[in-house]
């Protein structure tokens, strides 16, 4: 990674830089401002002019941002700015060149006939970030990543008593790259071939990389991963994303990822999720947002009811095994399914008690499992 000296000098600064420019590189340094922060500096974006550009920081103690833009700098500097109010300018001012003035915490921004002044803080109270000694490191393309979070992060959990769990593990291991997420309900399993020849186990906290995602581009050029202690730091080129790894042991997935199955369906994905969608127009979510499947002769039947009325619905399928008969979550099971990039998806069960495998067929690139809600027989 190329390091670029930090330049806290004085509080003066001059620069020239283009609207569009810097206001692309605010949105991107606001990813690592928190609302919960209690120090105020955090609520800040630190800006430092060094030769032929600038460079944006922006942290949170969990989550840091580096990202740096070319401009025309008259005189180099450092100033913390308030990261709503500056943004908030930016974004409002034409799109035309922007000139920036620093002189004793008071920033002076020109750009055409408009003028702003505003206060700023001193660039050496800005914490400094961690220094990241990287360790392993391996290359992925934007967009394999970016869809590979979209698949994950959101079977994460939000309830903090299970740390692990609010984030998403990244395993690598005999040239595969396993990307996993679950929260007690569901587990969401994406596997990316590599070439790299390392092994590692990290967990990465899910706020972390839907930061990330949102600045990911969809473009095929490839993002540097390395690790250290207690870190991860992602290189997108012009921007640096540093995290904090989360500690402790995750769930053992594999041993939930049985291979038999007493049934197995396989349905037109857009039907299965048309059907489950409408059936869940009357599942009500203070119970449970139930849908109950009844797999039957060749089809999938998926009804809900509530005090307002029911709804029947009838999926074609090609069935190996026995009947069934099982009840979910209609926002679990839809979640995973919405997701899947196959015209056909299989659905594998082990009695209706036990997970639903769910993968594309001839696919296993991406796996999602979700538990059933238990029900009395009598109840379907």
């Amino acid at each position: 990674m190329t390091e670029v000296t930090s330049l806290r000098t004085p509080n003066t600064m001059k620069f020239t830089i283009n609207q569009r420019d810097l206001s692309k590189h605010i949105n991107i340094a606001q990813k690592g401002i928190s609302s919960r922060t209690t120090l105020q500096i955090l609520d800040g974006i630190l800006i430092e002019a060094m030769e032929g550009k600038i460079k944006l920081t922006a942290t949170d103690l969990e989550i840091s941002i580096e990202t740096f833009v070319e401009c025309q700098v008259a005189q180099e500097g450092s100033i913390v700015v308030s990261s709503r109010i500056f943004g908030d300018i930016i974004r409002k001012l034409p799109d035309a060149p922007i000139n920036i003035e620093v002189n004793n915490n008071n920033i002076n921004i020109k750009c055409e006939n408009s003028e702003f002044n505003i206060i700023g803080n001193p660039g050496v109270d800005y914490p400094d970030l961690p220094l990241v000694e990287e360790v392993n490191s391996f290359i992925l393309p934007k967009d394999l990543l970016k869809n590979a979070i979209r698949q994950t992060v959101f079977a994460t959990t939000q309830d903090e008593t299970r740390p692990t769990l609010t984030g998403v593990l990244l395993e690598i291991e005999n040239n595969l790259i396993s990307i996993v997420s679950l929260d007690g309900y569901r587990l969401a399993l994406r596997k990316i071939p590599t070439n790299t020849g390392i092994s590692l186990k990290i967990i990465i906290p899910g706020r972390s990389l839907n930061e990330l995602n949102k600045i990911l581009e969809d473009r095929e050029e490839d993002i540097t991963i390395s690790c250290a202690t207690g870190q991860v730091v992602f290189n997108i080129g012009d921007t640096i994303v540093y995290s904090r790894l989360l500690e402790g042991q995750f769930f053992n997935y594999k041993d939930i990822m049985r291979k038999d199955h007493k049934t197995k369906v396989i349905v037109n994905k857009r039907q299965f999720q048309n059907g489950l969608e409408r059936a869940s127009l009357l599942a009500k979510e203070e119970k449970a947002n139930l849908v109950r499947l009844n797999v039957l002769d060749e089809n999938v039947i998926i009804r809900s009811n509530s005090e307002i009325g029911d709804v029947f619905e009838k999926i074609t399928s090609s069935q190996d095994g026995e009947n069934l008969n099982i009840a979910f979550n209609s926002r679990y099971i839809l979640e995973g399914i919405k997701i899947m990039e196959a015209e056909e998806i299989e659905l594998n069960f082990m009695g209706s008690l036990n997970p639903c495998i769910i993968n594309g067929v001839d696919d296993d690139s991406y796996t999602y499992l979700v538990l059933p809600v238990r029900l009395a027989q009598d109840d379907f």
